[in-house]
């Protein structure tokens, strides 16, 4: 290598790999039938700065990358040649590809994703998806449900209903930092994702979930009226200083800080760990309402890449640490995946 390695995509029924570069390049390689040795195929020119992520497609024969120059790139496999290029305004930073509707999926460091149909030599965007306060670090496309799961710097998750164009649906919210790694088990409808503080949640999907509300605005508490700091005109006519506003994560509303004392976890809308409430919706939330519908495990390294292998049951993680692990994850999934059986 001419550089150092940033990504690579395996393809297993082909025996190809594919490897991102740091000086932009990606390097095609073929792997003998008995895994013993390695050729190399061709390079190609894919971008100007470091490749941040890979998706071979075999059925079109295309090799589609993202990387650091601000750009996603699409080139054919058959002859090296480069078939388009677009840009962002920010580092695109992950990448998921649907082949049936050549619909390209690219999280980039502002926060935003965007959603592209590619073609033979041109593109068209179809979507932006905001709704994370941090850089995108992962993504996850299940076809089947034709669901969208990005995981990002602000800690959290978002899944995205692509097939029901119904924007955001769920956040979900049980890492103490970055969520790094991302992957969606159809049969047993679970999410495993990944943190950098090597924090492993397995989130449960087969049950019926309530979206989060979109945070209301008010220039005065939605509980007791009182203005807010930026209220000039009612702090003078009733003679008070404003208060600070927050917003319940049931509900929705604008409170102050006297309306909203409480904190709660409520995990089927997303909140794994206590947040903010208003007292009123503290009162409604029932014992087993706070029951968790994840679990939580500790890889105890800072897990940088996760990848499972759904046959047998198996994922691997890799950290900074320079370790790669090897877990059994069908205890954890309450399931064997070899067989397709599942306990519950």
């Amino acid at each position: 290598m001419s550089s150092p390695c940033s990504t690579m995509a395996y393809h297993h029924d082909s025996r190809r790999i594919f490897v991102g570069q740091d000086n932009g390049a990606i390097m095609e390689f073929h792997i003998s039938e008995d895994f013993n040795k390695m050729n190399f195929v061709k390079t190609y020119p894919a971008h100007q700065n470091r490749v941040s992520a890979i998706i071979f497609c075999l059925e079109a024969e295309w090799v589609i990358s993202t990387g650091h120059d601000k750009s996603v790139s699409w080139m054919c496999t058959r002859s090296g040649n480069m078939l388009g290029r677009h840009y962002f305004t920010s580092w695109a930073s992950c990448l998921q590809y649907d082949f049936e509707t050549q619909h390209a999926f690219i999280g980039d460091y502002s926060g935003q994703i965007t959603l592209l149909k590619l073609e033979q030599s041109t593109c068209s965007v179809i979507t932006t998806l905001k709704g994370h306060e941090g850089s995108i670090s992962s993504l996850w496309w299940d076809p089947v449900q034709r669901l969208l799961f990005s995981g990002a710097s602000d800690n959290s998750i978002i899944m995205w209903d692509i097939g029901g164009r119904r924007g955001r649906t769920l956040l979900l919210q049980g890492h103490h930092d970055k969520v790094q790694a991302l992957c969606y088990l159809q049969l047993t409808r679970q999410l495993v994702s990944c943190s950098a503080d090597g924090g492993i949640t397995v989130w449960n999907m087969d049950i019926s979930r309530e979206e989060a509300p979109q945070w209301l605005e008010s220039d005065s508490c939605q509980k007791c009226e009182q203005p807010f700091f930026w209220n000039i005109k009612q702090m003078w006519d009733t003679k008070t200083l404003g208060l600070r506003q927050h917003h319940c994560r049931k509900c929705g509303q604008a409170v102050c800080g006297k309306c909203s004392t409480k904190r709660s976890s409520y995990p089927i809308m997303g909140f794994e760990f206590q947040v903010r409430v208003c007292d009123s919706c503290f009162e409604s939330i029932k014992d087993e309402d706070r029951t968790s519908l994840a679990t939580f495990h500790e890889g105890k390294h800072n897990i940088c890449h996760m990848s499972m292998d759904i046959s047998r049951g198996l994922m691997v993680t890799c950290g900074s640490d320079r370790v790669v692990k090897i877990w059994d994850m069908t205890p954890v999934v309450g399931c064997s995946l070899a067989t397709g059986y599942a306990s519950r």
